[in-house]
């Protein structure tokens, strides 16, 4: 029943190309084969040449079928008996799992690998270590441009390849727990995209801002002190989200924000006119979502002429809880970005320029770093901005082809509807559904699957799964993907670091591979994981400095000593002078305190006589009240 009682030897002529070829490739044979499992008989001990050390979980084996070779992968083993016996050979069952077949081009002999089974193995048939130009064809992609990324998990000698071509145009994903290496493989990819695609504009919203560092040369950055986002860009309910600060709105304020954004619109480019536009029909094509300028201060001053009117005493209420809300929001240093000085003005072209790399100056790359922003100004900023790409990509009949990275994407597309902003999430999941049509491409980052939405997963066509512990997450990538395996999914929670599943289709088939490693410069926040940085004392910490970045205020310069001197300067002798001197007081030796001279048996207009004593009054002290 075994290999070991069975003859050794090859019997299929395509498999023996040298006679000279060791009988040690030959592993086992089939015993038992189904339609996507087959069983192979073997044996193990611990002699030199047995096959023990070659049956490992996750390998490639071959096995003959006359035609053709079978390509299966070792998913199980196990011992029958269940007993090892240590001067014996020890039957073992391997159980495989079929992924498709190789076959020899005719005239050239070259292996070309297919998906599924055409030839299955009879009972007897050989199994045996697949060979390198076998492994290579399994892996191959069929003439379609590809880079290397790392080499393959079985065999290191074998270069792992992806088609960056078809990783972009149908979205892709890199999943796998904290610490595994993902912003290293996003690295990796987006360099290697870069060299394939120089055409290529990419926009991550890095949300710990560490990915500048690892594209010095080829990156921009924008933060919240360098961003330039108007505020009439945003559409309503992103606009509602930053007056809101993410909390519940008040659906009598949005309509009347409905109402007076549109009349604003329209008085910015007709100043004068807007008296006369009070139905929604005087707009024409103008709404409260249309990329129009407008001013705060016009919004605010038709806020306060409906206060006044007699029409509206019933929303007066609302009316004075939105002033106060667009008065806050204005003159927070935190959204200085949307309602600075110069943010009226139609600066469009600058602002989405510059955010998307056009022209891209030899810096395709645009590093949007949000560590330090309000929630609720992320939820909106993202928002606008994957609007944005999308409306840009479409506008441009495809000649720009804009990258979106999420990295931990379960913030922007959580997988309870009733979490996050929902206006990122239909951005988000607009560039995946239709995106593609039009040069709009989307990478997502996350290392919880399990908290991401499953339609914005679905879409991604490539996903790069590394070590993944939790079962809900497991059990997420089996459905999202529709040619993973079980088997080849079981590995995902002991795999190494730098280790991954590549599904999907940039690669020929579910490969296991290492990526390749880079230089510490290209590793985004190597800097923070290599070592704590340089011991600071105690003196050098700057506790007023960082309370004020806290509060988002700057530190204001001293102010410069006046030219006069001697207006309310320290140079004015008339505050030199003692009070003495100033009322012609005559200080008591023993007491100190001054005595001002007599006017006359007192002061008719409530001072002291100069027989009283006067206490020295400063500022700050209670008023000085007549007969005290």
């Amino acid at each position: 029943m075994y290999a070991a009682e069975a003859p050794r030897g090859e019997a299929t002529a395509q498999e023996r190309r040298d006679p000279r070829q060791p009988d040690a490739r030959m592993l086992g044979r089939v015993i038992q084969c189904d339609g996507a499992m087959a069983v192979i008989a073997s044996y193990a001990d611990a002699a030199e040449g047995a096959p023990t050390n070659l049956w490992n979980i996750g390998k490639l084996i071959s096995v003959s079928t006359g035609q053709t070779r079978l390509v299966g992968m070792v998913c199980s083993i196990e011992m029958p008996s269940g007993v090892w016996l240590e001067d014996e050979p020890n039957p073992i069952k391997v159980h495989l799992e079929l992924i498709g077949e190789v076959r020899d081009e005719e005239g050239t002999r070259r292996p070309v690998f297919d998906r599924g089974i055409t030839v299955y193995p009879n009972i007897g048939a050989i199994a045996h270590q697949i060979r390198a130009r076998d492994l290579e064809a399994v892996y191959q992609l069929a003439g379609r441009q590809s880079v290397v990324i790392g080499s393959l998990s079985q065999n290191s000698n074998i270069a792992a390849r992806i088609s960056v071509d078809s990783m972009l145009n149908r979205h892709f994903a890199i999943v796998g727990t904290t610490g595994v290496g993902k912003s290293t493989a996003v690295s990796l990819l987006l360099h290697k995209a870069i060299e394939e695609r120089p055409d290529l504009r990419i926009l991550i919203l890095d949300p710990h801002n560490e990915f500048a560092a690892a594209f010095k040369d080829q990156a921009a950055r924008i933060d919240q002190q360098t961003l330039d986002l108007p505020f009439w860009l945003f559409r309503l309910e992103e606009l509602v989200e930053v007056l809101f600060r993410g909390r519940d709105n008040v659906m009598e304020e949005v309509d009347i924000l409905r109402d007076l954004i549109p009349i604003a619109k329209v008085s910015y480019r007709n100043p004068g006119g807007q008296l006369r536009l009070r139905r929604a029909a005087d707009m024409g094509s103008i709404t409260a979502d249309t990329p129009l300028p407008y001013r705060m201060s016009d919004v605010l001053r038709q806020i306060d002429e409906r206060m006044g009117s007699l029409d509206g005493k019933h929303e007066r209420p609302a009316l004075k809880s939105l002033k106060s809300r667009i008065e806050s929001i204005v003159h927070d240093a935190s959204y200085r970005f949307m309602f600075g000085t110069h943010m009226v003005e139609d600066t469009i072209h600058q602002s989405i320029g510059r955010i998307f790399r056009v022209p891209h100056e030899g810096r395709p790359i645009m590093c949007f770093q949000l560590a330090g922003m309000p929630s609720e100004v992320v939820n909106s900023v993202c928002s606008v901005l994957a609007r944005l790409a999308f409306d840009l990509a479409q506008s441009s009949q495809g000649k720009l082809k804009l990258l979106v990275v999420c990295e931990e994407a379960h913030r922007y597309m959580p997988s309870d509807p009733r979490l996050g902003f929902a206006p990122t999430r239909h951005a988000l999941a607009r560039i995946a559904k239709e995106g593609r049509k039009y040069g709009c491409y989307l990478g997502v980052v996350t290392q919880r699957p399990g908290e991401l939405d499953p339609t914005i997963l679905s879409q991604c066509s490539s996903v790069f799964a590394m070590r993944l512990a939790n079962d809900r997450d497991q059990e997420i990538i089996r459905t999202a993907i529709a040619d993973s395996s079980a088997s080849t999914l079981a590995f995902l929670s002991s795999m190494g670091q730098r280790e991954a599943i590549a599904f999907g289709e940039a690669v020929a088939t579910p490969m296991r591979l290492k990526f390749e490693e880079l230089s510490a410069d290209k590793i985004p926040g190597a800097h923070v994981d290599s070592s704590l940085g340089s011991v600071v004392s105690p003196e050098e910490v700057d506790l007023q400095a960082i309370i004020d970045r806290m509060r988002r205020i700057e530190r204001q310069p001293a102010a410069e000593p006046e030219e006069d001197q001697s207006f309310f300067g320290e140079g004015s002798p008339l505050l030199r002078r003692s009070v003495a001197e100033a009322t012609g007081a005559t200080p008591d030796s023993g007491t100190g305190i001054a005595h001002a001279p007599a006017h006359g048996g007192g002061s008719g207009f409530g001072m002291p006589s100069a027989a009283e004593p006067r206490r020295l009054r400063r500022f700050g002290d209670a008023p000085f009240r007549s007969g005290e």
